[in-house]
């Protein structure tokens, strides 16, 4: 299976932020995100998994595409925006119906189907993988796995408590 993300759009519903503020906080937010998913995303996974990310020009120093920890990062710096790389990568696809396509972006939901790819909701995805991270986390040190809190995890509580200003 492949996999195909929407960078900022996961970035932003997953709400992972680099430590600090200032000059380089967007940076260290796209690193911290990049870091997430090679630490959550299954091993056999990585080589297959890409990542496009809005740029007019890459980040200072990186080419256009980098790798980073086995997953492909591309800077859509020669496209109109992240979306357009998105869907010729997405037509691309020699197997387009083993590719996921992760974006809460109808354009891209219209393009995977299309090509009868999966598309998935950044954040529905981002919390499937961290349930499955966590499950994998648990069976490695020989605990069962834990019982489900129910429809949302404590992040996604947390999350909606601080939207709301009742945290």
């Amino acid at each position: 299976m492949a996999l195909i993300i929407d960078g900022y759009n996961l970035l932003h519903a997953t709400n992972i932020l680099g430590r600090g503020g200032g000059p380089g906080a967007f940076e260290r937010s796209r690193t911290a995100l990049l870091n997430v998913l090679a630490q959550s995303i299954p091993p056999e996974e990585i080589p297959r998994t890409t990542i496009v990310f809005d740029a007019k020009d890459p980040p200072w120093g990186l080419a256009r595409q980098i790798v980073h920890q086995g997953i492909t990062v591309h800077f859509a710096s020669k496209h109109e925006d992240a979306d357009s790389l998105i869907e010729e990568l997405i037509l691309a696809d020699s197997a387009p119906k083993r590719l996921t396509v992760v974006s809460s972006d109808h354009r891209l939901h219209h393009a995977a189907k299309r090509r009868k790819a999966t598309p998935v909701d950044s954040d529905r995805w981002f919390a499937e993988l961290m349930r499955n991270r966590k499950i994998d986390r648990e069976v490695v040190a020989g605990e069962p796995p834990a019982k489900p809190e129910g429809p949302y995890t404590s992040g996604e509580i947390e999350f909606w408590l601080r939207e709301f200003g009742e945290q």
